[in-house]
């Protein structure tokens, strides 16, 4: 009887075992922000903060971007708006009664000047008695730049006459024309600026705060608090908007001095506004008082206003602040529409607002078209700040 057959081993397995290299296990801890499976993008990826990751995801959203630019440069504006404007606010020209916008020009009879102006030539009309103006090629005004002109009070700290852009000698630079006093319009364009886009910014301040306070109160108290703060929110909210911003502005009185009727204004639009920022900081609350961080915060003896204010609230800002971002042109819109009006800011203050308040008759509207031209930057900034304002609300959330 014969053995039972050895099996052969397979000589190439054999042959690849013997020539694989040792295997050796580490005895390290693993550290997966030191490892070298990640790569310097992934680690800087990993390891950014939540504004930075926000940050990187607004700057993807290119209209957000873009309005966010527009934004800063308008607000920037109104620093220097004694500079860019080229005449003062209030500077008449008697002669130039609702005299229409001058183009500006390169070429002067196939000659290269630069920009200039042409004059004006103005005449009657026999039949309605208007003012026409032409441009008179025979007056040839180059405009000057970084020049002196009319002097001002620059913020009302200092004299001075430096400006952007001047007219040319005994010439004048109309861009958007000039209004019923002969008033050059861009430069109370320029100006109102400076009343119009700050109204939102203080409004919101204030919104902001009475936002913060009263619905952290609501959302971590519940309860009794809770029902009352939210009655008292529905009973605001049920309030039509423009009568009962007609009736706050009536009731200003008469011999407040313009300064105190525009912080008036202010007040009266962060006092309407607030609601609608209370209930999300409310709702937001509810969910998160209940996590483990807050309990955790609790049982270490934080007071409720530690807990509200150092561990809740930062947890969702990102939100908080797109949502503002979204709450500045309602203010913006309302500042306007009550000056429109006539009974929001009143002159010698001058806004956007009061400056639609001159283009009411539709006679003139008509025939002084320029007059409505305010209305351009209200809409530009309005457009500027919903995109900029969803672009934040989408980058709120980087890890969507």
């Amino acid at each position: 009887m014969t053995a039972p057959r050895q099996p052969v081993p397979h000589a190439p397995a054999e042959a690849a075992a013997r020539a694989a290299p040792p295997h050796f296990v580490s005895k390290e801890p693993w550290d997966p922000y030191v490892s070298e499976t990640l790569t310097a993008e992934q680690e800087r990826f990993y390891m950014a903060g939540q504004w930075k990751l926000m940050w990187w995801r607004l700057r993807r959203h290119r209209p957000a971007v873009v309005c966010g630019a527009f934004l800063v440069f308008m607000y920037l504006t109104t620093l220097v708006s004694e500079i860019i404007a080229p005449y003062d606010q209030h500077t008449r020209h008697i002669k130039h009664i609702f005299a229409p916008p001058q183009g500006i020009h390169l070429f002067h009879e196939g000659q290269f000047i630069g920009p200039f102006t042409y004059g004006y030539r103005m005449e009657r009309d026999p039949d309605t008695l208007q003012r026409v103006y032409r441009p008179d090629p025979t007056q040839v005004h180059p405009i000057r730049f970084f020049c002196q002109g009319e002097s001002y009070e620059f913020w009302g700290l200092f004299e001075a006459s430096f400006h952007l852009v001047c007219p040319g000698k005994d010439g004048t630079l109309f861009l958007f024309g000039t209004d019923r006093l002969g008033r050059d319009m861009f430069s109370r364009i320029v100006y109102a600026a400076r009343i119009s886009l700050t109204v939102g910014l203080f409004g919101i301040a204030l919104s902001f705060v009475l936002g913060l306070v009263i619905g952290g109160i609501a959302g971590y108290y519940g309860g009794w608090i809770d029902n009352l703060i939210q009655r008292i929110i529905e009973i605001i909210k049920s309030f039509p908007h423009l009568p009962l911003w007609l009736a706050l502005s009536a009731a200003l009185p008469v011999t407040w001095s313009p300064l105190l009727v525009y912080f008036g204004i202010t007040i009266i639009l962060a006092l309407l506004d607030w609601p609608g920022l209370a209930r999300a900081v409310r709702s937001k609350l509810l969910s998160l008082r209940e996590e483990d961080f807050a309990t955790a915060a609790a049982l270490m003896g934080a007071s409720p206003k530690r807990i509200i204010g150092r561990h809740l609230i930062p947890s969702f800002m990102s939100h908080l602040i797109a949502s503002a971002t979204l709450s500045i042109p309602s203010m913006i819109l309302a500042e306007t529409a009550l000056s429109f009006l006539g009974l929001g800011l009143r002159p010698p203050m001058t806004s956007w607002g009061v400056l639609l308040n001159e283009a009411t008759d539709i006679n003139v509207v008509a025939v002084n078209w320029w007059l409505m031209l305010p209305v351009v930057p209200v809409i530009l900034v309005i457009l500027s700040f919903q995109f900029f304002g969803d672009g934040l609300r989408d980058a709120a959330d980087p890890y969507h």
